[in-house]
Order: C-alpha cells, then sequence, then structure tokens
C-alpha cells in the first residue's frame, strides 16, 4: 500500500499507546534472573536497564524515519532491501523465520511452562521435562489457535494485552511501599566479585534488549498518522521513556523485596516477589496474571511469525516456496509455514533454555537492527530527495549512538558469549547456499 493511499487518523495520543503496548511484554518479569547474575549487583543491573532503555530511544528514532519513509509491507526487510540489496533482505527473513520468531516462542513457552510448574509448588530444577512438556502443548495449542483465522488471533492478542498491566503495576506498586530489610546501594557503580566492569555492563545489557524488544515496529503507525513529523517523535520519546521508567520502577520494587543475589538465584523473579508481597494466595492471582500475559505474548510471535516465511515463499526464496506459501481455503492462514515455525520452536524447547534462547535471538536481531540504523544515513547520501514525513532529530547524533549501542551488543556478546554467538552466525549464514541456489536457478531460467 502507498503511503498516500493510507488513511491520515491516527493521533498522538493513539500513537503513543501503541508504542508502549508494543514494548511491554513478558520479558521485565523474568529477565531480571539474567540481568542481576550477569552483572552480580543491584547498581550495574539497574544500569543496565537504563542504558537499555536510551539505547533503545535513539533506535526507535532512527528507525522511525525509515518506516515513515518506506512504509511497505516486509518492514525492516524493505529498508535492507533498499540499502544494502536482495541477499541482505534475505538473510533478514532467513534469521527471522529460523531464529527469532521460533526462539522467541521457544524461549516464552519455556517460561509458561517454568511459571505453571512453580505455580503448583514444584521445583523448576527438578522438573525440567515437565516444562518442556507443557511449553511444547501451549506453543501448539496457539498455533492451532491462530489456524481459526487472524481475527480470533487478534481478539486474544486484545485481552491478553490488557491483562498484562495488571501484575505489572501491582507488583511495582506494593513493591515501592514495602517496608523489609532488605536494602541496595545505587552507588558506587560496580560489577559483582570477580566480574569485569564492562563485560559485565554488555552482558546485562543483552539480557535487557529482549524485554525492551519491540520498539522496531513502533514507526510502522507512520504513515497512518495526521502529523507523524511532529507527533512520532514525540509518540516515541515519551512512549520508550514511559517503557523505561516503568522497567526501573519494578526492577527498584523487585529490590525492595529480594537482594540482587536472590533474584539472579530464582527462575521466577515476579511470582517470588509478589508470594512474599500478596502472601501465597495473593502470588498465585498474581502469577496466574503473570502466565497471561506470557500467552499472549505468545500468541503475538505466533501470528506475525507465521507470515515471515509465508511472504518469502511467494516471492519464491524459500525452498519448497508452494508448501510454505499454501493457505487454509476457509480462514486464509498460512499455516503450513505456522507448522514449520512451530516444529522449530520445539527443537529449541528442547536444546535451550529461556536465557540462552533470548540472548541468541537478540544477538543475531541487533546486528540487522544495527544495519538499519546505518541505512538511515546511507539513504540521506544516496536519496536525498527521498519522501521523509519524520526525520530523525539531531542527525546524525542520535543514529550513531544507536549504532555505536549496536556494535557493542554484538561485539560484546562475540567475545563474552562466543558459542551462542557464532551459533547465531551459523543459522543465519546457513541461509546464503538457500539463497545462491534459488538465484542460480533463476538465472538458468531467465537465459
Amino acid at each position: 500500500m502507498s503511503q498516500q493511499g493510507l488513511k491520515k487518523e491516527i493521533g498522538f495520543l493513539a500513537a503513543l499507546t501503541t508504542v508502549i503496548g508494543t514494548v511491554i511484554g513478558a520479558g521485565v518479569f523474568f529477565k531480571p534472573t539474567a540481568v542481576y547474575g550477569v552483572t552480580g549487583t543491584a547498581s550495574l543491573g539497574l544500569l543496565a536497564w537504563l542504558v537499555g532503555g536510551v539505547l533503545t530511544i535513539c533506535a526507535g528514532l532512527t528507525a522511525a524515519e525509515l518506516s515513515a519513509a518506506i512504509p511497505e509491507t516486509g518492514g525492516m526487510m524493505a529498508y535492507l532491501k533498499r540499502t544494502y540489496g536482495n541477499l541482505t533482505a534475505f538473510l533478514l527473513g532467513w534469521a527471522q523465520t529460523i531464529i527469532y520468531f521460533p526462539a522467541n516462542i521457544a524461549a516464552l513457552a519455556i517460561i509458561f511452562g517454568t511459571q505453571t510448574v512453580s505455580l503448583f509448588g514444584l521445583n523448576a530444577n527438578e522438573h525440567r521435562m515437565m516444562i518442556v512438556g507443557i511449553a511444547i502443548f501451549t506453543a501448539t495449542f496457539i498455533t492451532l489457535m491462530n489456524f481459526l483465522g487472524a481475527k480470533a488471533a487478534g481478539g486474544i492478542q486484545t485481552v491478553f494485552t490488557i491483562c498484562k498491566l495488571l501484575p505489572l503495576a501491582l507488583i511495582t506498586i506494593f513493591g515501592l511501599l514495602h517496608e523489609g530489610d532488605v536494602t541496595f546501594q545505587l552507588f558506587p557503580i560496580e560489577a559483582g566479585p570477580d566480574k569485569s566492569f564492562i563485560s559485565a555492563l554488555g552482558s546485562g545489557l543483552l539480557a535487557t534488549m529482549f524485554a525492551y524488544d519491540g520498539w522496531i515496529h513502533v514507526g510502522n503507525v507512520a504513515g497512518e498518522m495526521k502529523n507523524p513529523k511532529r507527533d512520532l517523535p514525540k509518540a516515541i520519546i515519551l512512549g520508550l521513556s514511559i517503557v523505561m521508567i516503568v522497567y526501573l520502577l519494578i526492577n527498584v520494587a523487585f529490590l525492595l523485596v529480594m537482594s540482587a543475589a536472590a533474584l539472579a538465584g530464582t527462575d521466577t523473579p515476579a511470582s517470588d516477589v509478589a508470594t512474599i508481597l500478596f502472601g501465597k494466595m495473593g502470588g498465585k492471582l498474581v502469577s496466574i496474571g503473570i502466565l497471561i500475559s506470557v500467552f499472549g505474548t505468545i500468541n503475538g510471535y505466533t501470528m506475525t511469525g507465521m507470515r515471515i516465511p509465508y511472504a518469502m515463499a511467494l516471492e519464491d526464496k524459500l525452498p519448497f516456496s508452494k508448501w510454505f506459501a499454501t493457505l487454509s481455503d476457509k480462514t486464509r492462514i498460512p499455516y503450513n509455514s505456522g507448522i514449520f515455525i512451530l516444529l522449530v520452536a520445539i527443537i529449541m524447547m528442547v536444546l535451550g533454555g529461556f536465557n540462552t534462547l533470548t540472548d541468541m535471538l537478540v544477538f543475531v536481531i541487533w546486528i540487522f537492527y544495527t544495519m538499519t540504523f546505518l541505512a538511515v544515513i546511507i539513504l540521506r547520501k544516496k536519496e536525498p530527495d527521498l519522501v521523509r514525513p519524520y526525520k530523525v532529530p539531531l542527525y546524525p547524533v542520535i543514529p550513531i549512538i544507536a549504532i555505536i549501542g549496536g556494535l557493542f551488543i554484538v561485539i560484546n556478546t562475540l567475545f563474552t558469549q562466543t558459542f551462542l554467538a557464532l551459533c547465531g552466525i551459523g543459522l543465519t549464514v546457513l541461509g546464503l547456499p538457500i539463497y545462491m541456489r534459488k538465484n542460480g536457478l533463476k538465472k538458468l531460467k531467465n537465459s
């Protein structure tokens, strides 16, 4: 759809709530374990949340320029194709198909299983097989629900988006008012014993990025905004600032109830805090709210994830493209693509844990995010006459900050989690022979 064909009906408030609703997900309830585990202290952990928020604001402001100027189906794939060519766009779509969406679904399903086991008073470490079984069942159930049609999936998403805010608000408010024996210091900001400050901050930042993920979509409404030049940067800055403040406040609430070491030692930090705050029964009710939030987030990734291989198959970019491009006669849902995403996710559930999967998907997607930030600068020079309804403020400072932040995440992960990073790169590079084979066949047919 062309930009001129979009109805300009979205005002500032609608854009603001879209930003907040898109970004706040399940990560904030579970990532404190990883953040305080790798940083070792409350002070450095909170700094990681703060830096993650600032970087997310710069990233959102930068990428929104491309979203407004190139409002095409495929989003980031369209930006990369225009800037770097077909191969880069293909590798992004391949990485989203084979890593990003399946890993998100797998990681969240594992968390759903962990939360469910914990809800019934069982030890998560002693019931790993049960957790994986619940995760597989949950992801399969949600996929089948999505096969009923986009309307059903969208209805689920609306209900569960509203529900996720309740446990967030309860834990934050009552946690901040909690009077207990737990204290923490903000200064001096330092890493835990035997930890390097820079590498610990980098690993902590990588962990927070999963909770902040979703910002890439905030510029997609630019073509439908009444005044994107004025309202979009305001919505991004205010919206992502609110998200960052909410994340900082809930983490302060966590740290007022449990120590950084205690948070690092549990798979269900939010539920443990809720149990201390509200008692056993109250904690279970909040845990159910968290389960609802996670369920809704899995649904969101399932609903959007299955459409990536479908879109690539329509352009004959995948092996067995006809199979991937098959739609249900009744619901017009790409069920084969959905089955593929589910199968890859199940393999990941069996092989990896929550933090391993989320770190790998964040590492891989941030390679492409960083290329997107750079694309803003390249296209400013390459296509100066491109109509830009919105331009990133303080250019080129904001894009440069986003690029430096992205490079820090990618390079730090390469050095601190080399095996995980190489696995992510290896899975991405697996798409190269597929791309070469497809393009070679097309050249032969056209010759």
